[in-house]
């Protein structure tokens, strides 16, 4: 296991330090828009404005500086940010590598990547789940003699992504009061709680994890690190199986009701409300310490930092954003229409539509019988109670029908 290091917020200093040569610390920013909805001073921490769009970059840095980079070799597996930061880092000494990433990748992370790191890397695509992409970069670096870059559970690593809190007190006239952070592997959430426990240890804390890998509260439940048998891959840069060894020393001084759970389609809502009224591009990670502020008590009045750790966002992955925001704020919803088999029937079904339902699909499945027809529709609208309204007449009229909009299975099938 990594060593953990003595005098923490002195070797943190060293490394913020020797981080200047590479990008100026980022902004840390006052947020009018939450501020007036929270009643709170937010404040948003832009790591998705370092140059690689993320905080990846503070702990591969700081792992390559203290190895010794020049001439090296390094190995490392990441679902694409971890990859970006070991990618310029390799770049910047001079040092080769070997990103692991796995296959389910989004292409802009992967183009990054390789734009990042030019001719100093080579990127190999592995496993549909990162555990399974970890296990195969780690058997490579055993191998062939090469130093493996972990993501988070390194004490160098962790050491680097600390460099945001350390930015952070630097940066505010005073403590926050609260401090949210998302967590994957916990390598930036252990480095900056271990930070503020010796530098501003009045500050509380609150942990962002996506509904589908909340490996850090499960862990927690446990007293030690559990696999999660399943991970919704959505929010990538956060959805990992397993909280790291190394994190967990630090972060089992919290209790599970500081763990957040943020639910994936919610996550895609914050992500456009942040696009649209902002003009701030966050990746789902990004986005999980904004969108776990509703759910937090006390916040008025409050001095509030969130850390936005990354920006890298595919613009292809757009539509599936919006759609699963309208979902889940209940503005589309998804029906199987049992409709009759007669002349006119269609017609019926439209003058029971409300003047701002507009019909976004329409598909007949098949006839369910010789005088009926299945249909998938899906009905966009502008607010969540016009869809109720909806099912109240469809209900009147007679029509048969089933609202699949959160069946998880018959949605991954029909829609």
């Amino acid at each position: 296991m990594a060593r953990i290091m003595e005098n923490f917020a002195d070797s943190v200093r060293q490394a913020e330090v020797a981080l200047r040569d590479l990008f100026e610390p980022t902004p840390l920013q006052r947020n009018d828009h939450l501020s007036a909805r929270y009643g709170a001073e937010i404040w948003l921490k832009r790591e998705d404005l370092t140059p690689v769009r993320s905080y990846k970059l503070r702990g591969a840095f700081n792992a390559m500086r203290k190895i010794g980079a020049a001439g090296s070799r390094f190995v490392c597996a990441s679902a694409g940010n971890h990859a970006q930061g070991v990618a310029f880092a390799c770049r910047h000494f001079g040092a080769k590598g070997t990103i692991f990433m796995p296959v389910t990748t989004p292409q802009q992370k992967i183009a990054k990547t390789r734009i990042f790191g030019g001719d100093a890397i080579e990127i190999v695509l592995t496993g549909d789940y990162f555990d399974q992409t970890l296990a195969a970069a780690q058997n490579y670096a055993a191998q062939n003699a090469a130093s493996f870059l972990s993501p988070f559970d390194d004490a160098d690593v962790i050491e680097g992504q600390a460099t945001v809190g350390l930015e952070i007190l630097d940066q505010l006239p005073g403590a926050p009061d609260v401090i949210v952070l998302p967590v994957g592997g916990g390598g930036l959430s252990s480095g900056v709680a271990r930070l503020f426990r010796e530098a501003a240890p009045e500050a509380r804390f609150w942990l962002a994890e996506p509904k589908g890998g909340t490996s850090l509260r499960s862990a927690l439940l446990q007293g030690e690190p559990v696999t999660l048998p399943s991970v919704d891959n959505f929010v990538d840069g956060a959805a990992v199986a397993r909280i790291g060894e190394l994190p967990f020393q630090t972060l089992r001084g919290f209790c599970a009701d500081q763990v957040v759970s943020a639910p994936e389609d919610r996550i895609c809502q914050t992500i456009l409300d942040m696009l649209n009224v902002e003009g701030i591009v966050l990746e789902p990670a990004g986005a999980l310490s904004i969108d776990v502020l509703q759910d937090l008590p006390d916040l008025r009045g409050k001095r509030v930092v969130c850390v936005c750790s990354g920006g890298n966002f595919d613009f292809e992955r757009l539509p599936e954003v919006k759609e699963r925001a309208q979902r889940y704020s209940g503005l589309k919803r998804y029906f199987i229409l049992r409709l009759p088999q007669r002349p006119g029937a269609l017609r019926d079904f439209l003058e029971l539509l409300g003047p701002e339902d507009d019909i976004a699909r329409f598909e007949y499945l098949k006839k369910s019988a010789r005088n009926f027809g299945s249909v998938l529709i899906g009905i966009e609208t502008g607010a969540p109670e016009n869809l109720t309204a909806l099912c109240a007449r469809l209900d009147a009229q007679g029509f048969g029908y089933r609202d699949i909009t959160h069946d998880q299975i018959l949605a991954e099938f029909l829609i």
